[in-house]
């Protein structure tokens, strides 16, 4: 429980912080630091899968279609989720990433519902209608939906949808990620070399630096949330993930200067009060079906005895 607690929170102050390393790369654009994370990370968890003699398991593990097709979909789903982050953040739009995180509970509820045909408790309509409520809010102040916030829910929601069903452990899982990515990556910033408008090595040492670690600060928080997800409740782990997104709401007022009027705030104060009610909620249920699953582990027997 505490390994995973401690893995969870390393995971979220990781993605908290990550705006600050994004903003030192602002000189590179968007769709190269992407491929360089895909590339940077596959070339680590090679190292990784090569320490620890695994390689040959991995392949077995894929020669499935139906495995496949599922790590397929969640690298695509991952490289849209970054290409949005990595732009959003670079672009201006931190305070609007954040939004993305925060209502990211709230769309796994919707898609379970949608595709997975899930019922919704009484009391989880009230926070998904108190959402909907603040974003359409927030598109009306703005004039326009806060599409970078819904694109990143979105497709976070899905993969962690569709990693809910994969069969593969984090490690193995990430690195087939990586790998049905690498090629299209790799072959991408040879073209931006060849076209001389490729950043590493021609845009000063740090970014020569900085880009490499993206392999190691993509990789490891993603590897402890998955730890974390296999070793605490998801009541819990729900609690925790606002840590992220709080760290790069405050970055983003403090830090970057970004605006944040009082018609912001009364958006985004609607959005908190759904979450706090859907994370009591969710708490008080699993809390719920605990005491009853000891209550029911502790009767005793009625099977009769025989005579």
């Amino acid at each position: 429980m505490k390994k995973g607690v401690l893995s969870a929170i390393g995971a979220y102050l990781t993605w908290g912080l990550l705006p600050i390393y994004l903003k030192s790369l602002h000189e590179v654009p968007a769709v190269q630091i992407v491929f360089h994370r895909i590339v940077w990370s596959f070339l680590f968890l090679v190292v990784i899968m090569l320490a620890r003699k695994e390689w040959k398991k991995l392949v077995v593990s894929v020669f499935s279609f139906r495995v496949l097709l599922i790590y397929v979909l969640t690298a695509f789903l991952l490289a849209a989720n970054w290409m949005m982050y990595v732009w959003g953040v670079n672009a201006g739009h931190v305070v609007e990433t954040s939004l993305g995180y925060y209502i990211n509970p709230l769309f796994s509820v919707i898609l379970g519902v949608v595709l997975l045909k899930e019922k919704l408790r009484a009391w989880q309509w009230v926070p998904v209608g108190m959402a909907t409520a603040g974003v359409l809010y927030l598109t009306l102040y703005h004039g326009r939906l806060p599409w970078i916030a819904l694109v990143l829910a979105l497709t976070f929601s899905l993969y962690g949808l569709f990693k809910k069903i994969a069969p593969l452990n984090s490690l193995y899982g990430l690195t087939i990620e990586t790998t049905v990515l690498f090629l299209p990556a790799f072959a991408s910033l040879l073209y931006f070399n060849t076209q001389g408008s490729g950043a590493f090595g021609h845009t000063g040492w740090l970014v020569a630096v900085l880009l490499p670690l993206s392999g190691i600060i993509t990789s490891v928080p993603l590897l402890l949330y998955s730890t974390a997800a296999r070793s605490i409740p998801l009541s819990l782990l729900g609690i925790l993930q606002y840590l992220s997104p709080t760290m790069q709401l405050i970055l983003g007022l403090l830090l970057f200067r970004e605006p944040f009027t009082w018609e912001q705030v009364f958006g985004y104060s609607i959005i908190w009060a759904a979450l706090i009610i859907l994370t009591i909620e969710g708490w008080t249920n699993w809390r719920k079906n605990q005491a009853l699953n000891t209550a029911s582990n502790l009767a005793p027997e009625t099977v009769k005895k025989p005579v």
